[in-house]
């Protein structure tokens, strides 16, 4: 079972496990006893041809991803005797559902096999349980079927399955347009080994996952689809690779987890996207609705040696994520970085403050949209705790070649504040009830700006 970090002490592995299978819309009876054990065939018949997604609901023995040695199973999965993929187990003990795709699968019989690759697991993980198996299909006339065929699968980065490190734990795809004719998915990852250090992540991104676009179709002026993959460097490049059957093939190619249209063979993932709507909000809120994502994030840290109750900034360590406020808002940069300062309310009734950029610029926010940021707060805080919330302005460090901009250019123009939670013993968020719609706007250097929430 995956580790939880209580605040001074380990939380309950059966709470947790019970929690992880809530999360999951699993409601299973925790007194049976598990059974069918690997290897597994799942027979089952296709009637109508399409695009196949299966729900495996599994578990193993002793798993834990914040131990050593104890991480997970790697499971190998075949359709109808071919190689499909890999899954890892990576939420436990108990059985949780994983998501997977298939590929396109024609009318009539078929054969999904489940093996334990002994060579990749951990070596003191136990049996694997499988609780259930289904696959269903989605054929052309299912809405479904547009964003499910063009679903883009994943070989692993050499080394990062070995260390049980940088995992895709999800996919989750957009649907822009109405209809929709523009396709954007995004994956995941349990962490990035290169990159920003986990205390800044926490500062300026409210996680230590990594959330990547990787790849997007849409029409292009001649008809024909554009399509196109986040490679090195963030860039983004047309994809002209291989594919299976229509879904394109990609390789992580770096340590931030940016993707090529070519590589070796490896071992791969298909995990089966799940469609969100992202208006007004970040990508972390994806997080907030899978909370067992949290979870994992905090597990890999503990396991790294990542996290330190008593971490300072600067050191690439940082308190459990259950001591932080998390804060969510949307406004528009111009020529600025921006902070926030966190309301706590103090024995007098009177805010204490708390910097979410910590007395460090390199913690600042520097990008407009909508974005997640987290401070660690000493003491055990509950969401009616946080009862207010500023905003500072700094103008811009100069970019390359670019001579410094004059102290007060800069301003943050904010528009809403979006939630304000804190995450409980089992990771799921718990929000306060204030929020925040208008537009004020914070100027670089000058003072901090209170934004006036109100209950939602």
């Amino acid at each position: 079972m995956i580790v939880l970090l209580r605040r001074g002490s380990f939380a309950c592995v059966l709470t947790a496990a019970l929690f992880l299978m809530a999360a999951s819309g699993i409601h299973a009876d925790t007194t049976a006893t598990l059974s069918q054990l690997l290897p597994r065939d799942h027979r089952f018949e296709v009637t109508n041809p399409g695009e196949a997604v299966a729900a495996i609901v599994a578990g193993c023995d002793r798993c834990d991803w914040a131990e050593p040695g104890r991480e997970a199973v790697v499971m190998k999965l075949s359709v109808d005797g071919g190689y499909s993929q890999h899954l890892l187990l990576t939420r436990g003990e108990m059985p949780a559902e994983y998501r997977v795709m298939l590929g396109p699968l024609a009318a009539g019989p078929h054969r999904l096999t489940l093996e334990r690759d002994a060579a990749r697991s951990s070596k003191g993980a136990g049996e694997v349980a499988i609780r259930s198996m289904d696959v269903h299909t989605y054929g052309p006339s299912a809405p479904e079927y547009a964003w499910l065929n063009r679903a883009p699968i994943l070989h692993a980065r050499p080394g990062t399955v070995e260390r049980f490190s940088d995992v895709p734990l999800m996919m989750y795809v957009e649907a822009l347009g109405a209809p929709p004719a523009e396709y954007r998915y995004t994956v995941i990852f349990s962490h990035e080994d290169g990159g920003t250090p986990t205390d800044r992540l926490m500062a300026t991104w409210g996680r230590s996952t990594d959330i990547e676009f990787v790849y997007g179709i849409q029409p292009g002026q001649s008809g024909e689809p554009r399509e196109e993959y986040q490679g090195e460097d963030h860039e983004i490049l047309p994809f002209r690779g291989r594919r299976a059957g229509n879904h394109p093939l990609l390789w992580v190619a770096t340590d931030n987890n940016m993707v090529t249209d070519t590589g070796p063979d490896a071992i791969r993932f298909a995990p089966a996207p799940a469609l969100v709507t992202l208006e007004n909000v970040s990508r972390e809120t994806v997080m907030d609705v899978n909370p067992w994502l949290y979870a994992i994030m905090a597990a890999e840290l503990q396991r790294e040696g990542r996290i330190q109750a008593d971490a300072k900034p600067g050191s690439a360590r940082i308190p459990d994520p259950r001591t932080f406020v998390y804060v969510e808002g949307c406004g528009e940069l111009q020529d600025a970085t921006a902070a926030f300062d966190v309301g706590i309310r103090g024995p007098d009734l009177a805010p204490v403050w708390y910097p979410t950029d910590r007395g460090d610029a390199r913690f600042r926010i520097a990008r407009s949209g909508c974005f997640r940021v987290a401070v660690p707060i000493p003491a055990s805080v509950e969401p009616a705790d946080v009862t207010a919330i500023r905003v500072r302005a700094y103008t811009r460090p100069p970019r390359r070649g670019e001579a410094p901009l004059a102290p007060g250019k800069g301003s943050a123009v904010m528009s809403r504040i979006n939630a304000l939670f804190v995450l409980d013993a089992a990771f799921k968020p718990q929000r306060s009830a204030l929020q925040w719609t208008g537009r004020i706007e914070a100027v670089g250097e000058g003072p901090a700006v209170d934004l006036p929430l109100r209950p939602r």
